[in-house]
């Protein structure tokens, strides 16, 4: 109620106020409202929007060469991805990448041998699924193919003992 009483206060108060002005003093007070409109309008929206709008066509010349070099360093990045992935690791490093990829598979328990180039894990009571998809992640990781697996499957479900003896895929 408040709201209301206080809005009809001020209409009546600018009713009041206009009635007394003269029609020179009206068209006055209109066109100065228009201007000074105007004025707000275009320091507040249009100014700085317009700087903006030269700022950021000042800065992207740069910012498409710092695009053009990112990608570029992305593209060589890739190429060189490509590149290590392909070089598979050999002897100890192939040992040592073996031991670390059954430890982080939580494949515990194997014996890890390293004869010439070929890595020979023996795993007793292993699960075989666990196992498997071990192997099929060393292979695709490491570049390696088996050359000889000996494989007993146990009473209980799933569960093997087992020899395998893995080489870089490269050497044969």
């Amino acid at each position: 109620m408040k709201t209301t009483a206080m809005s009809g206060a001020w209409a009546e108060a600018w009713a009041t106020f206009w009635e007394a002005r003269t029609t020179r003093e009206k068209g006055l007070l209109t066109w100065g409202g228009a201007v000074l409109a105007l004025a707000i309008g275009w320091s507040v929206l249009w100014q700085p929007a317009a700087d903006g709008r030269a700022r950021l066509r000042e800065s992207l010349p740069g910012m498409q060469r710092g695009l053009a070099q990112m990608t570029a360093e992305a593209d060589e990045a890739r190429s060189l991805a490509g590149a290590a992935a392909s070089v598979a690791p050999g002897g100890q490093a192939l040992k040592d990448a073996v031991t670390a990829s059954l430890a982080d598979h939580a494949l515990t328990g194997a014996q890890i041998q390293l004869i010439g180039t070929t890595v020979q894990v023996q795993m007793k009571n292993a699960s075989f699924p666990a196992w498997a998809a071990w192997l099929d992640d060393v292979r695709k990781q490491f570049k390696v193919q088996v050359v000889e697996a000996h494989i007993t499957a146990l009473k209980a479900d799933g569960q093997v003992d087992l020899t395998a003896s893995l080489q870089p895929a490269n050497t044969h």
